[in-house]
Parts: structure tokens; sequence; C-alpha cells
């Protein structure tokens, strides 16, 4: 189709040629320009589904096919995004995506760390300090991550390891995230983005077991008001889930069934991060959630998330009817547990 196209265009003659060409060159590499596209390899995964969530929230969370090891997917994008691949086992693995570029993903099902990713400068950045932190301790590999974001505080790496390191993980350190993002904030006084997480960390407070649970008001996606007076069964649970963020939506279903199992002696109130109020509805209908639900598109922005310092997907807080806080960031079996021992 191509060849016959330039035939024609050059039997025109050689005054209407460069308008045509210029025309014709437009039309044949404009198509993708606002698309991000990723090619995918992996040995030892021979077939299965992979998820995909942009963590800014500004698109749903998405499946990847796979079929004999190999994958594509592409996306509509206007601006520079960091997505996350989400593997069977729950391992991550962040892709920073572009407008127009196109990248290779390959690696190894049973070596995921050493995943390789080509194709833009910041991606194969991200894959050297992957591989050169791999082998890293917990503290080295922490220790590594702050010398990184001090040495790059301009670039998009820098932000998802703060984020991830720092902020949304169990045990958050929030001294450090402030200081890092002062550093970053520096280097970026105009960035909105660097602005709002300064602002979003001025807030936030640690959880501590033992200690009173902070008080909020905020209203439900149905317009009811809820507050800490509210919570005053035996146990109480607030969690922290978005409709595009896979972990987070199954632990919603198990604590569903969970009030099931417990009934009266256990209370629960979810927040949603969505961007779009619509997309948190559409889970709590599709599910059948009966207790409350809170959502005001602000995202980690939410009033309601610097009351009650939940700072990771998926994230909880479970409290007494007295208010004082029995554990925080619990995984299914562990809060099973705790409310086991708190429920007799």
């Amino acid at each position: 189709m191509a060849k016959s196209v330039i035939r024609t265009i050059l039997s025109w003659g050689g005054k209407v040629l460069p308008f045509c060409l210029f025309t014709f060159l437009l039309l044949s590499c404009g198509g993708d320009k606002g698309k991000f596209k990723i090619e995918g390899s992996f040995r030892g995964m021979n077939q299965g589904e992979l998820y995909i969530y942009d963590m800014s929230g500004a698109h749903k969370l998405d499946t990847i096919g796979l079929a004999r090891g190999e994958f594509n997917y592409q996306v509509a994008l206007d601006e520079p995004a960091t997505f996350v691949i989400v593997f069977p086992n729950f391992s991550e693995l962040p892709v920073f995506a572009e407008p127009g570029a196109t990248i290779k993903i390959s690696g190894d099902a049973t070596h995921l760390k050493e995943t390789e990713i080509k194709g833009t400068k910041t991606n194969k950045e991200m894959t050297a300090f992957r591989l050169q932190t791999s082998n890293m301790t917990p503290p080295e590999y922490n220790q590594a991550v702050v010398q990184y974001i001090k040495e790059h505080p301009t670039s998009p790496i820098s932000l998802y390891l703060l984020n991830r390191n720092f902020i949304q993980t169990e045990v958050p350190d929030f001294r450090q995230a402030r200081e890092l993002t002062e550093i970053m904030s520096q280097a970026m006084p105009d960035n909105k983005q660097i602005a709002s997480l300064a602002e979003q960390l001025s807030g936030l407070q640690s959880l501590k077991d033992g200690e009173k649970m902070p008080h909020f008001n905020a209203t439900d996606i149905n317009g009811k008001h809820v507050s800490l007076a509210d919570m005053n069964a035996k146990v109480n649970v607030i969690m922290l889930w978005a409709s595009w963020n896979y972990e987070s939506v199954n632990l919603l279903n198990q604590i569903h069934r969970m009030t099931t199992h417990y009934g009266e002696n256990l209370k629960v109130i979810t927040v949603s991060i969505d961007a779009n109020i619509k997309d948190c509805r559409r889970i709590a209908e599709r599910d059948s959630l009966k207790w409350s639900t809170v959502c005001d598109g602000l995202m980690w922005e939410s009033p309601m998330i610097r009351k009650t310092g939940l700072s990771y997907l998926p994230d909880n807080v479970v409290f007494d009817s007295q208010g004082k806080i029995l554990g925080h960031s619990l995984n299914y079996q562990e809060l099973v547990r705790k409310l086991d021992e708190n429920i007799r």
C-alpha cells in the first residue's frame, strides 16, 4: 500500500512532490503520536493475565493477555505517566510511559527483578538501578534509593522510588519522605505534582498501635455523613482502596466476607482514592458493599487520608469501640487474626 502511494506521488512531478511527500509522511507517522506501546516477552510464563495501572489513577486498571510468553499493549497518552505492571504473584514492575514511545520488555518469570526494559532513556535507567540493587539487603536498598533521589531529583524514577519506599509502604517513613520531597521541590519549584506531594506529606501522620484514632468527618458516595463517632462496634476497620488497584479490590472482597461472619461486632468504612467517583461507585454496587464508602475524587490529597494516616494501597487501620488502635497496615491473614483476637 505504501509503495503504491509513493509511486503515485512521484508521478505527479517535481513541483508538487515536496508538499505531497510531506503530507504523506505526516499522515503515515502521526497516527501513533498520542499512543504508548509495550511489547513484552517472558520466559517461563507461557500464558496468563497481567494487570497494569497508572499510579496517578488517570487510567483505569487494565489487563494484559499473555500468549506463548508474549504480549502487546497500547494506551492513549497525552503526557508522561508512570504505569505499574502486576504479575500473578503480585510482584510489580514500574514502566515510565511517554506519548508516541514504544518500549520492549524481556525477562524470566523466575527472576523478575532482572527484567530489562528498553526503548526510552528513563526505562533504561530504571532497569540499571533495579539490576544494581537486586541483591541488596532492605537497609542497603533504602540507602541506595535515598542516594539516587538526591543525585537525580528531577527524574520520574525518583518520584516513583520516593512513593514506593517511604510513603506507599507498610512502614512509611514520612520524615525521610519530607526531606527528599524538599530536595525535589528545590530542583523543580514549578512542578505541581511535587508541590501537591509536599502538601500531602505535611498533614500525614504515622499510625501507632495503642494510640487513639484521629478524629475525622466525611461524606460517603450516597451523601451520608460519617465520622469517628459512628465507628463504635467491638472492632472497626477503615480501609484504603482504588478500583484500578487489583490487590486492594481483592482485599475489599475479603473484608466483605468478614462483615458477614462477624456481624454487628464489626463496622467498616472504606476510602477510595479513585479520581472518578463513578469508578468507585461501580465497584461498590457490583460487589454489593453495604458499608459507607468515601470517595471525593481528590485521590491522595483527600482530607480523609490526611486525617486517618492511611498511606498506601491497600492500607487499613483496626481500632476498638474506644478508638484505640489495635493494628494497621495488615494483610488478610493478619487482619483475620486481629479480628479473632478481639471479637469473642
